[in-house]
């Protein structure tokens, strides 16, 4: 019904920078959010940054001041530029939207996931 394509993803030194991309396709109407979450191995999976269709974001304390989100409208594409990265960053970050698909019904749907890792 909606797929969500991401990319970007792959291996950076400390400090590096990286930047993905998500694009969302098929029956949608209109989009109310996007946003990433990442999960590590071992751990649970976390939210890292929003942005509401008006254009407000959200991020987790862990990347405030480091992470960037951002929206094409037109695309219907999200990024996530991702500066001063550290090896906690790694993980494997998901694509989330909130979509009004063209029967006007709600759904979450989320991406593949693309893997980040930040080492040396």
């Amino acid at each position: 019904q909606v797929q969500l394509v991401e990319s970007g993803g792959g291996l950076v030194q400390p400090g590096g920078s990286l930047r993905l991309s998500c694009a969302a396709s098929g029956s949608i109407f209109s989009i109310n959010a996007m946003g990433w979450y990442r999960q590590a191995p071992g751990k649970q999976r976390e939210f890292v940054a929003r942005i509401i269709s008006g254009g407000s974001t959200d991020y987790a304390d862990s990347v405030e001041g480091r992470f960037t989100i951002s929206r094409d409208g037109a695309k219907n594409t999200v990024y996530l530029q991702m500066n001063s990265l550290k090896p906690e960053d790694t993980a494997v970050y998901y694509c989330n939207a909130g979509v009004v698909v063209t029967s006007r019904a709600q759904y979450d749907f989320w991406g593949q996931g693309t893997q980040v890792t930040v080492s040396s």
